[in-house]
């Protein structure tokens, strides 16, 4: 396959950072992304990324000309990776509406406005790959993470809608849904708790807040397998050898169960329009990204 350049956002720590040593692994070039990504990414400069700032709540002409810098780097872009996200945790009653609209900015206004940014030069070359990084809370509730969820929700409807706009230029979107992986999302830094303020609550939010804390660090995924299995679906190689970018893909065991039981209960709850069957999903070892 030939040499790809990459452009990653979020890539100070977890999948983000995880996804440019993949892609670096394979010979390809990267352009590693963050706030302040030159004083934060020095590590990923060694390794040998190209680093470029970029915020992504950015006005759209912001980002219009950070894709105009990014695209001088290497002379084009061929894949997008929407990484970039963090939790906005509180309980819905104590929510916060400005804490509600920064989840939505980080985590979908972000992604949508930067793709809006690159697509001019995807649709040139009627080529390019964008991957949208969602996750298992679109399909499953959890106390405090309404934001959230009600984020990655947002855009994976938002990309169903995106793929069928872009599809005529060559242009391929996919889902990228994983379980619980060991990155840093749930650390003090990426996960952002409300203020309690309803006694009647007090109790339910020390439970969750406890368990998020308990989970930090104990996910069961190993991120750097997960983003070598991506990378190896965009080139076609591996496992992956010879397979289409799916429209969606579900990674890690949990990821998949969580799926599978929410498409199923949809298909018995509905009627009229049955939900998503399992096989429309790409679920190709997905017991191996543990």
């Amino acid at each position: 396959m030939p040499q790809l350049t990459w452009l990653v956002t979020g890539t100070s720590s977890g999948f983000g950072e995880q996804f440019v040593r993949s892609i670096l692994a394979k010979g390809d070039h990267v352009i590693a992304t963050a706030r302040r990504g030159h004083e934060r990414l020095g590590n990923l400069k060694d390794a040998g990324a190209a680093i470029l700032d970029l915020d992504v709540t950015a006005p759209q002409a912001e980002l219009d000309a950070k894709v105009k810098e990014a695209l001088k780097i290497y002379g084009g872009i061929d894949v997008l990776v929407n990484n970039a996200a963090y939790i906005e945790a509180a309980l819905i009653e104590e929510l916060d509406t400005s804490r509600l609209l920064k989840g939505f900015e980080t985590n979908l206004f972000g992604p949508i406005n930067l793709t809006r940014s690159l697509l001019p030069h995807f649709r040139e070359k009627r080529k390019g790959i964008i991957l949208f990084m969602s996750s298992i809370g679109a399909y499953m509730g959890a106390v405090g993470a309404g934001t959230y969820s009600a984020t990655k929700g947002a855009l994976e409807s938002v990309v169903n809608c995106l793929r069928e706009e872009i599809s005529p230029f060559g242009i391929e979107c996919c889902l990228i849904t994983p379980g619980y992986y060991r990155t840093n999302i749930f650390a003090p830094t990426n996960i952002k708790f409300g203020q309690p303020s309803i006694p009647d609550y007090a109790e339910l939010n020390k439970l969750y807040q406890a368990g998020v804390n308990a989970l930090h660090s104990n996910q069961p995924g190993d991120p750097r397998k997960a983003t070598d299995r991506i990378v190896d679906m965009v080139r076609s190689e591996g496992k992956a050898a010879g397979k289409t970018i799916p429209p969606r893909s579900p990674i890690g065991a949990d990821a998949v169960e969580i799926i599978a039981l929410k498409t199923s209960i949809n298909s018995r709850d509905s009627r009229s329009s049955p939900g998503p069957k399992l096989h429309q999903w790409t679920l190709v070892d997905a017991d191996k990204f543990v």
